[in-house]
């Protein structure tokens, strides 16, 4: 059994609030592909490579969610599954016989669909979308790699991950524990806007590269909610138990969909920009009913059943964020070898076998009424007496429901979770 030196992936997701717009390098420009039809799962031109891997990328979500929900118990969960899907196919760029296998595998590849070389294209693709300036929502990803003096890549390695993900690459003394881990929390600070700080308490003592991988989204609602509507409420834990929380308010029109057979009402909530969110929210006592039946063909379903309504909303707001130790996620999935000492990595460095010794996915998400700027409108709205009409359907989002993001032109799932309890304040 060979001894392996430790590669560790620190995989990041947030969404925040903020105006700053992320810009280009020149090679990204060169590159840039234009803009596509909004859409949701589904465009016309099945030949680019990143429709491909958005449907394995949504598949691989509902795959690692229904994983986490098994340990979550009645804690919140909020993860980037396109983080975590994008650091493994990069990290797979240097793996071989079965530890690629078991990657691919377990990031929802069927590689009778998709060609390997086709994997890594569509994620440059979808790169280069979601970091194009956006005038009213900022969306970035990114990638790094922290290399000790030591370790020697390979050039095609090297070449493959700026290439493909647009990865950074810094030598690092990892020989200087303390000088690494700051190095590496420094970079985190600044690429999270100081939103995860400190979150590498320690490295493994054999560790001779680590890679970073983070999602930061902030956007602001279509139409914000007025935060003169936002009172105080009671959120249903369970059947006995509840919190008070911010419940905001709007009366307004939305997407809605009632799904009679999975006892669930989906309601689309829009960013101005290219990304949407939808909150489903279960009848008492159907969530895991909900979640059973959570597929790409289910999501697909609701999209296209969505139609336009007058509601009562009630959506609570909420701060909340999910800490996965993904290696052991993973494992449960079948996906082993690339931490074991049968790991090969042999396409990543010259004659240094290497392993995965951790990874860590942190995610942040802050829902409010329009985001941390200050504004003031004052509008006057008239409506048809009530007395004329049946009154609109009030949906009160007062128990636990769920969460997705997702950006509409690369039709790629950001972020999803689910909110059991809007005032934790655990990980």
């Amino acid at each position: 059994m060979k001894s392996a030196l430790y590669l560790s992936l620190l995989l990041l997701g947030l969404q925040v609030q903020g105006q700053h717009k992320p810009n280009l390098n020149d090679e990204q420009q060169e590159q840039k592909i234009p803009h596509l039809p909004e859409g949701h799962f589904h465009v016309e031109d099945e030949n680019l490579a990143y429709i491909k891997i958005v449907h394995s990328n949504i598949d691989f979500a509902f795959k690692f969610y229904k994983q986490i929900r098994e340990e979550a118990g009645n804690k919140n969960i909020f993860f980037s599954p396109l983080s975590i899907s994008a650091a493994f196919a990069m990290l797979s760029l240097g793996a071989r016989s079965n530890t690629l296998l078991q990657l691919q595998k377990g990031l929802a590849f069927n590689m009778t669909e998709i060609e390997e070389q086709e994997i890594h294209k569509g994620f440059q693709q979808v790169l280069q979308l979601l970091n194009e300036p956006h005038q009213d929502v900022q969306l970035s990803i990114g990638n790094a790699l922290f290399i000790d003096d030591r370790l020697n890549l390979l050039q095609k390695f090297l070449d493959d991950v700026t290439y493909f993900y647009y990865s950074e690459a810094t030598s690092s003394n990892f020989q200087n524990s303390a000088e690494a881990t700051k190095e590496i929390n420094n970079y985190i600070d600044t690429k999270t806007s100081g939103k995860i700080v400190d979150l590498v308490k320690s490295l493994d003592a054999d560790t001779v590269m680590v890679l970073v991988n983070y999602v930061l989204f902030k956007g602001y609602w279509e139409r914000p909610f007025n935060n003169l509507s936002t009172r105080d409420d009671d959120f249903l834990l369970d059947a006995n138990n509840s919190v008070k929380v911010k419940m905001m308010h709007q009366n307004k029109v939305f997407n809605v969909h009632r799904d009679g057979e999975l006892s669930c009402w989906v309601v689309e909530i829009p960013y101005k920009g290219n990304a949407t969110a939808l909150f489903v929210l279960p009848d008492e006592e159907s969530m895991k009913q909900v979640e059973d039946a959570l597929l790409r063909k289910t999501v697909t379903k609701w999209i296209h059943s969505l139609k336009k309504r007058k509601i009562f909303l009630d959506l609570p707001k909420f701060s909340i964020s999910g800490t996965y130790d993904v290696k052991s996620l993973f494992e449960k999935m079948g996906v082993t070898e690339v931490f074991s000492d049968h790991a090969d990595l042999s396409g990543v460095a010259e004659d240094t076998p290497l392993k995965v010794s951790k990874t860590i996915h942190k995610a942040l998400v802050d829902v409010s009424e329009n985001g941390t700027e200050a504004a003031a409108v004052t509008m006057i709205e008239m409506v048809p007496l009530s007395a004329m009409f049946p009154p609109p359907t009030h949906i009160r989002f007062n128990r636990p429901f769920l969460m997705m993001i997702i950006d509409r032109n690369t039709q790629s799932m950001l972020f999803m979770g689910k909110i059991m309890n809007p005032a934790a304040k655990e990980d």
